[in-house]
This record gives structure tokens, sequence and C-alpha cells, in this order.
């Protein structure tokens, strides 16, 4: 009985690889943004779970490209310091102080530990942030938000030049001004304006909610982008998941072929929404 069990899962992972065939000839070279929040991070297993992911992708032919978060992280750090915090419309603002913290966490902690996760996993990963070889060039998004930056000007050469070596670029969304200030940059801002820039088949947004939810608090698998406006003037999308759709809308009007919102706890949620045909999460199109 215990060798017949294990023949049905043996035959059902082999259905599965051969149901995925159609979509791994779909993604085949394709490039694919994945912002990996700070709140789906999770414990070790999640982010080793992230990390297989990520060097999968790349092993079948994906560029994975991916974009970090990481405001939990920087929450505890700057309540061990003992500064203060302000969010309007879910955006940090950030002053001199905590810009200085943000840059520590995401360029150093934060990105070196996705880093070594996906190289532990046999991956080629390289960790940069938006200052390095001016990849990310902003101007302040607003002076209410203080060092929070817009980004204005993307280089994708630097992350093109990392895919001919077959390396797999995690990118702290931190930015350099035009006079050299440091901005922090909303991840899912950041990682939409560098999906834009290289014009990415998919961006995949994984956070630590489901999707987007309609009035009656249902999750919506496919939207419209006039679809979402309509959703955040009723006051249906609001909180921290504006800048995410956002993000999403600014994405796919600007050349990616569609967003998805994707719950980043889930085990092999960047594969589910790839590989198979149900997918996962709400996605976004034009």
């Amino acid at each position: 009985m215990k060798q017949r069990d294990m023949t049905r899962d043996h035959l059902a992972v082999a259905r599965t690889l051969s149901e995925a065939l159609p979509y791994l000839q779909r993604f085949n070279d394709a490039i694919v943004v994945v912002k990996f929040g700070g709140n789906a991070m999770g414990d070790d297993e999640t982010m080793t779970s992230f990390a297989r992911d990520i060097v999968l992708l790349r092993q079948v032919g994906v560029n994975p490209v991916v974009v970090h978060g990481g405001g939990p992280m920087i929450n505890e750090l700057l309540d061990k310091l003992g500064i203060q915090s302000e969010f309007i419309d879910g955006k940090r603002v950030t002053d001199a102080a905590t810009v200085e913290v943000v840059e520590m966490v995401l360029s150093g902690l934060v990105n070196k530990r996705i880093v070594q996760a996906i190289n532990e996993q046999g991956g080629k990963a390289v960790g940069l942030s938006g200052k390095d070889a001016s990849l990310m060039i902003c101007e302040p998004a607003d002076a209410k938000f203080g060092f929070v930056g817009e980004p204005v000007e993307i280089n994708p050469a630097v992350i093109k030049n990392l895919f001919e070596d077959d390396m797999i670029p995690v990118i702290a969304p931190v930015g350099v001004g035009r006079k050299g200030e440091t901005f922090n940059v909303n991840g899912d801002t950041a990682a939409g304006a560098i999906a834009a820039a290289l014009k990415a088949d998919r961006l995949l947004l994984l956070t630590n909610v489901s999707g987007v939810k309609n009035a009656q608090g249902e999750l919506v698998t496919e939207l419209k982008a006039a679809e979402v406006e309509e959703m955040t003037r009723a006051g249906v999308i609001s909180g921290g998941m504006i800048p995410k759709t956002e993000t999403a809308i600014a994405a796919v009007r600007g050349g990616v072929r569609a967003c998805t919102i994707v719950d980043g706890r889930v085990a092999n949620a960047v594969l589910l929404e790839l590989f198979t045909e149900h997918g996962a999460g709400s996605m976004i199109r034009a």
C-alpha cells in the first residue's frame, strides 16, 4: 500500500511537470521582476523556499530580478535606536537620521540575507542598491516625505549585463539623487520602475495578503487598470494596498505585460503564478 501511494505521488509530480511545459516555454528568456516584501520574508524556511524558486526560474531560462523591501526590519532597528517613524498613505516619512538606518538595513542586512539564501540554493546572486552604477536616479517624491525618492531614471544596462553572466540581481530600493543624496524608495515603486525600464514580461509583488479584494472581501483574480482606479476612488482599495496597485498600474502602462499581487507566505507562490493554469493572487493588466 505504501509503495502504491508513493507511485501516485510520483505520477502527480510528473503530471504537474508535464502541464507546466507550455508555461516553461512561454517564459523562456522572459524577464520577471519579483518584489519580495519584508512582510513576506517570514522565517528561514520561507526564505529558503523563495530562494529555491528564484534559482529554479533561472535554471529553466527565466531572467529573474529580485527587488526587496524590509519594513519590519527597519522598524525594529528604529525602535532600538529610539527613532520615531511616521507613515502617510502607506509611505514612510524619512528624515536624515532615518534614511541612514534605511540604507543600513536594506543595502546591508536584508540584501545580503537574500543573496546568501539564493547562493546557498545554487544560484549566482549579486546584491545591489539603486545607488550602484546610478541604477536608480531619484528626485524627492514630496517635501512632506523627507528623503523619500521617486525614481525618474532607471539604467537597465546594469541589470542586463548581469543576465549575460547568468547572475541574479537582488536590488535594495535605495536610490541616488542628482546631487548625490540618498533616497528611501518604496519597494513596490522601485520594483515597478525597474520592471517598466526592462519591459519585463511580468511583475510579481509578493506581500502578506492574498491580493486585491472587492467590497465583499472576496479575492479578485483579474482586473483592468481602470477597475483598480474605480475601486480606489470608492475606498475599496485602501491603506498599504494603494501603493501596490498604483505600482501595478504604472508598470503595465509603462510596458510590463502584467502585474500580479501575490501572497508571498504561500509555499512556491512564484512558481504557482507563473507555471500553473490557475495562477495565484490578483493579476492587473492595462
